[in-house]
């Protein structure tokens, strides 16, 4: 057997939704390297332009699209534009940060709705195309979160919960017509999001949040994008055919480590 081949997404066309920047964009940049196809799409023709200039910087030819993933029609119509979808990555989120006492129902919902509905808008809207052509791979962006709670993610938390069992539940419903449905749970990833987290403040201290990331990571690092590399096209490629319903956290060991013990 050829395992090179094994591996290539020569052929397919992959839907990383959120990929502007940052993680979707780091998983969509892996697929294509792999061979796939991809379309992407953001809310902001702003961040839309940027990527594509992006996308291209990276000798990437990517179809960008600007959908609100939590509207279906939009949805139907983004996927009915790109036609042909073998490989679907949901990625886009967001994360509000509040205590839980202090957080109105509407503040909830809205993270519920784009980090747990949304993946299953657009899911449903890629399957029956999947089934036709005779199978599929589905991949959700679960986080850590999904695991733990922790101080005032209660809304993300419940909506990564959510989108593990949604995961397997995909997993379980679809996979008798060869949809592997599966998730990746990413650890605490370098972005330029999290720069101001890992940067040295203005006395040159570490941020609070930086060292604590670190003590909890048996790796001793954060994440690179380029970490998540290997999940995402293990994940989209034949190699993971009798995958179904998994979560692979690339975490650096988070989830394996209780702590160091005080000295």
């Amino acid at each position: 057997m050829n395992f090179g081949e094994l591996f290539s997404l020569k052929g397919k066309t992959a839907l990383v939704t959120g990929a502007a920047y940052g993680i979707g964009f780091a998983i969509a940049e892996a697929l294509a390297s792999a061979g796939a196809e991809i379309a992407f799409c953001c809310r902001s023709s702003e961040h839309l332009k940027k990527a594509l200039e992006d996308y291209s910087a990276k000798g990437i030819s990517a179809r960008g699209f600007i959908c609100d993933v939590t509207d279906e029609s939009a949805v139907a119509n983004m996927v009915g534009k790109i036609g042909r979808i073998d490989i679907l990555v949901n990625n886009a989120g967001i994360i509000k940060r509040i205590p839980m006492t202090d957080m109105s129902a509407e503040d909830f919902k809205e993270v519920i709705d784009t980090d747990l509905t949304a993946p299953f808008i657009v899911s449903k809207a890629v399957i029956q195309g999947m089934i036709e052509r005779g199978g599929g791979k589905i991949i959700n962006v679960c986080s850590m979160m999904s695991e733990l709670g922790r101080e005032t993610v209660s809304a993300y938390a419940s909506a990564k919960g959510g989108l593990k069992m949604l995961t397997k539940n995909i997993a379980s419903e679809y996979g008798r017509y060869n949809v592997q449905c599966n998730g990746i749970g990413p650890g605490y990833i370098a972005t330029p999001q999290t720069a101001p987290l890992r940067e040295p403040r203005p006395d040159g201290t570490k941020h609070p949040f930086d060292s604590f990331i670190i003590s909890k990571t048996p790796a001793g690092r954060w994440g690179a994008p380029e970490d998540l590399y290997g999940a995402a096209v293990f994940l989209a490629s034949r190699a993971s055919d009798f995958v179904n319903g998994q979560i692979l956290y690339v975490d650096g060991g988070i989830l394996a480590y209780i702590g160091r013990q005080p000295d």
